[in-house]
This record gives C-alpha cells, structure tokens and sequence, in this order.
C-alpha cells in the first residue's frame, strides 16, 4: 500500500508541454497505469499551481508578461505584510472542518508563528515538500495535527537526511511532487536507491531512501505506516469530496480511465 500526497496534474510537461513547445504527447494515463502497477493506491492532486500562478505558461498566456508579474508582486508584498491570505485559509479549513495542505520554504519563523496562532482553526494537515533545518521539523512536530511531507528534494544532502532521519514515522508522509522533485543522481538519498524507473518520476524511491537513512529493512511495513497516515488525515477529506471539488482531487484505480480523460480534455480546453 502506497501513497503519493502530492502531483501536480494540472502541469503542461503531464501534456507534453516543455517551456512552450510540444515534446510528447499527453501521458497521464500511462503515468497513473504506472502508478497503480507500483502499488500506489492514492495520490492526491496538487492544485497549488494553480492557486500561485508562477509558471511559465501562465506568463505567456497573460497576453501581457510584465503586467502579470507586476500584479503578482504586488500580491506577494501585501500578502508578507499582512499576512492575510495565508491566514485565510485557516479561515477555510474552520468552515469546512478539512485538512490543509501546506508548503514552508525559507519562511519557517512566519510560517510556524501564524500556524500558532491559528492551531485551533484546523483538524489536520501536512507541511508538504519540506526541505527545512532540524529546528524547522521541530517546531513543525510541535504541532500535534501536522505531518510533514517528504520528497526528493528533502533527500539531496547529508544534512537533509539527518534532519528526515529525526522525523516520527508517525509524522511523516512522502511524495513526488511530480513532475519535480526527483531524486538526482546528485543527490547524496539516491546511495539508498535501489528500484529503477523508465520514467524520473519516483515515489517508490523516496520511500527507499526514507528508509535507508532510517535504518529500517522492512519497507513494505514502513510503506503501510505511511500510508496510514495519509488515510488518517484524510479521512475527512474523502468523505466530503463534493466540498473538497476545488481543492484536491483524490485519485483511486478504477478511477484511472475517466479521470485521466477528464484531465486531458481539461488541458486541451485550457490550451
């Protein structure tokens, strides 16, 4: 039993799209028939994407650049000073009673000091992609609602995988983030690596390394912990998917033909 808690569906490279031009065509049912071949029995779409528009077709598809990034620092400014829009989506998750799904990068201090303030206005949620300090993961494990999610860019250096090392089991959660955030031949995780892909898209081997630095042998055990936790957190979240339509999207097996078309028909009207 397997997981992956975040992948971004919505991304032009799951259509072929590279920076604009076409290399392939559109592959998200092969990726997903991967999946399930892995053993993974859920996977949980990203829309953060979506929510902060930074990618580079959405740039283009402004019609004005520079305007479209103007707005956006704008944005980005109000949003640091005030902290509101972080904030209301504690707003959110008190109305509908779901978990958040979360992202700290660089921003620790603010990041945590908002999450205290607010820790009464959420039932669960996960610090997705964390690449942070052992003082982050503490502060963060602090917070008894909160997992924290790993992937290959918590994996890259020796120092990420002592500070992944210090992580609960019980507190963890892994990911691809696909399509970014594999694990590099650079990177100091890929020594515990042991599975190989025809893709670079590799939950599998997060959960390898997870395990490597860990020191546990018994990986199918530690992958039904993991799992664990994600249903766990989501056990809200899949019992009220017509209120969560807007926020993630939770993909099972027999889900694989309609949703995989949905998708597509969704990229090519979008594009």
């Amino acid at each position: 039993m397997r997981e992956d808690i975040a992948v971004n569906f919505t991304d032009s490279m799951f259509r072929g799209m590279y920076n604009g031009k076409q290399y392939h065509v559109a592959d998200i049912a092969t990726v997903l028939s991967r999946a399930w071949s892995a053993g993974v029995d859920r996977i949980i779409r990203d829309f953060s994407a979506q929510l902060v528009c930074t990618q580079q077709d959405e740039f283009d598809d402004s019609g004005d650049p520079e305007k479209h990034f103007e707005a956006l620092l704008s944005l980005a400014k109000e949003g640091v000073e005030k902290g509101k829009y972080f904030e209301k989506q504690f707003e959110l998750a008190y109305a509908t009673k779901l978990p958040m799904f979360l992202h700290m990068r660089a921003a620790a201090e603010d990041f945590c000091d908002i999450l205290e303030q607010n820790k009464h206005r959420f039932c669960s949620g996960v610090a997705h992609s964390f690449t942070g300090s052992a003082k982050d993961r503490d502060r963060l494990l602090s917070f008894s609602n909160l997992y924290i999610g790993v992937n290959g860019c918590s994996l890259k250096t020796s120092e990420n995988l002592d500070v992944v090392k210090g992580i609960p089991l019980e507190r963890m959660m892994i990911e691809t983030d696909s399509p970014y955030c594999e694990i590099k031949n650079t990177h100091t995780g890929i020594n515990f690596v042991k599975s190989t892909w025809p893709s670079k898209k590799k939950e599998k081997q997060v959960l390898e390394v997870v395990a490597g630095c860990k020191g546990i042998a018994d990986v199918d055990q530690l992958s039904k912990t993991l799992y664990h936790n994600t249903c766990s957190m989501l056990t809200k979240l899949i019992g009220s998917s017509q209120r969560i339509a807007f926020l993630y999207r939770v993909f099972f097996p027999q889900d694989l033909d309609s949703a995989a078309d949905a998708l597509l028909a969704g990229g090519q009207s979008a594009s």
